[in-house]
């Protein structure tokens, strides 16, 4: 796993290095090692298609989807599964994690170096999992994006997650020229696509579009 994660197992620090850390990773409970493994496969997975931001809401449902099951889940001595539950879908049973566990198997996954952690986007929380540094400007704009403030495209279904620069401008009062800048930026680290349907090019946020629809469900 060490490619997709973005780690060096060569490389060495005061801590003893990669293999140190995946190490200490062993010595949690079981149940959490095996969610951070399984979240991280989630992340790693969806990459191509959001840039390497996932809501946890969305992680939560690719999880479900794939029957994930923790061996270590309901051991006499785990105590950390008390936020599992289960749900039937589709005549099956289906483990679900809880958004607290996720973001602690994530803060796990952050002493690896390898650019994991959660940030908080409006009324979500998205998992980052590669090593680029967002800043507030770029969370701003995925919040327009999710709330659709200003936003110039028919408020229907399809505008769900998109921007353009005059909705960041309008909403924010920022220069044409700082909304473009965050804008590109996400855009050339995969985490938004360009639509040039429109007579403005409108932004659209793969992860936002995701999460917005799951929590209309």
């Amino acid at each position: 796993m060490c490619g997709p994660l973005g780690v060096d197992p060569l490389s060495t620090s005061k801590n003893g290095g990669f293999w140190n850390k995946i190490a200490g990773l062993q010595n949690l409970s079981e149940f959490y090692y095996e969610l951070a493994v399984k979240v991280a496969e989630v992340c790693i997975a969806s990459r191509s298609r959001n840039g390497g931001i996932i809501s946890i809401s969305e992680a939560q449902e690719l999880l479900s989807k794939r029957g994930t099951k923790f061996s270590g889940m309901f051991g006499s001595s785990n105590k950390d599964s008390s936020n599992i539950f289960k749900s039937t879908s589709n005549n099956r049973s289906v483990e679900i994690v809880s958004k607290d566990d996720i973001i602690t198997a994530i803060k796990k996954l952050s002493t690896l170096g390898s650019g994991f952690r959660a940030i908080d986007v409006g009324n979500s929380t998205m998992i980052i999992s590669v090593p680029c540094e967002l800043d507030s400007d770029h969370t701003e704009v995925m919040r327009i994006a999710q709330n659709q403030e200003g936003n110039t495209v028919t408020k229907n279904e399809s505008a769900i997650g998109q921007v353009t620069v005059s909705d960041v401008v309008r909403t924010t009062g920022w220069t044409e020229e700082r909304a473009k800048r965050a804008l590109n930026l996400l855009l050339r680290e995969g985490m938004a696509w360009i639509d040039l349907h429109h007579s403005e090019d409108s932004y659209w946020f793969p992860s936002v579009w995701k999460d917005v629809s799951n929590e209309s469900k």
